[in-house]
């Protein structure tokens, strides 16, 4: 799947698409319907189906110091996508300029003019433009002016209230990734390349896999039965601390993995590890022993949730 500069112009195989707009952030059950009924209608008039996503996140512009709050990557997003039957992705880099333009210029100059889309789906509560000006009225009045077609789809409930990426962050610093895993319709996963540690893990027997959270956000800190995902596609399950290791010096943030049965080298390989379960909170231990009985424990209970968990 091809990734586009929503600055530049796009190659011609691409003009004439459907786009659906949006952040996108995590990529849950109500955006997959907006990317759903782009596809569903690029499909129908024969046309190639596109979503166009913004990176960094626009709160990430306009509030630099912020906490992390990502709950994917563009990488991820991109599969995702892909996955859902997307030709291309496109990304839109919000900087100044991108927050500058006006609800007219951003449809004329960007989704017209660079993107040469014949039609846009987003959101019900999608607003864009300087000062988020425009919404969606204004989008499909400047949609009828310009020849493009404008699609809101409305949000996707579950319960009382509509899904959204705010009630998945909640859940996930609840300590809940099963609430946050239903709402995504998969599990929340952490990406990154696996680093050299201080080989703590191994020195006790259990040889973990260490990946920095990054951009991401952080859930509650913790012991949580993971499932990781390798590079050539193989599934293993796992339990990892997700954290900053309170028991060793200095603390550092990372979400580290120990895979069952397993005895590869993957310095250096990107991987993607699940959060399939909440086991404990992080604790600080007195001594290597204590701390190596706990995480067997923690070992026994994770094989047993992740028996039961497909």
């Amino acid at each position: 799947m091809e990734r586009l500069d929503g600055g530049s112009a796009v190659p011609d195989a691409y003009r004439g698409g459907i786009v659906a707009l949006g952040n996108f952030d995590g990529f849950h059950s109500g955006h997959q319907a907006v990317v759903g009924a782009a596809i569903a209608r690029a499909r129908a008039e024969g046309r190639p189906a596109l979503v166009a996503t913004f990176d960094p996140h626009p709160v990430r512009f306009f509030k630099p110091d912020a906490p992390p709050f990502r709950l994917t990557t563009l990488d991820q997003r991109q599969r995702l996508f892909a996955e859902a039957g997307a030709d291309a992705m496109i990304v839109f880099h919000f900087d100044a300029a991108l927050a500058a333009l006006s609800p007219e210029a951003f449809v004329a100059e960007r989704l017209v003019g660079a993107i040469g889309a014949a039609g846009v789906t987003t959101g019900e509560d999608f607003t864009f433009g300087r000062s988020r000006a425009g919404d969606v009225g204004v989008l499909k009045a400047l949609g009828a002016a310009h020849g493009l077609s404008v699609d809101a789809v409305a949000p996707v409930a579950d319960g009382a209230e509509p899904v959204s990426s705010s009630r998945i962050r909640e859940a996930l610093q609840a300590g809940d990734p099963g609430a946050a895993a239903k709402l995504l319709t998969r599990p929340f996963a952490i990406e990154g390349v696996v680093e050299h540690g201080d080989k703590r893990g191994r020195e006790i027997g259990y040889p973990t896999a260490n990946i920095a959270l990054g951009a991401y956000l952080r859930p509650r800190f913790g012991i949580y039965a993971v499932r990781g995902r390798l590079p050539d596609g193989r599934t293993l399950d796992g339990a990892a601390n997700l954290g900053i290791r309170p028991t060793f010096d200095p603390p550092k943030e990372l979400l580290e993995p120990y895979f069952f049965d397993f005895a590869g080298d993957l310095y250096g390989q990107t991987i993607e590890v699940e959060l399939i379960a909440f086991l404990r909170d992080e604790a600080k231990f007195d001594s290597l022993d204590a701390l190596t009985a706990q995480m067997k424990q923690d070992v026994e209970q994770a094989r047993h949730l992740l028996a039961s968990s497909p």
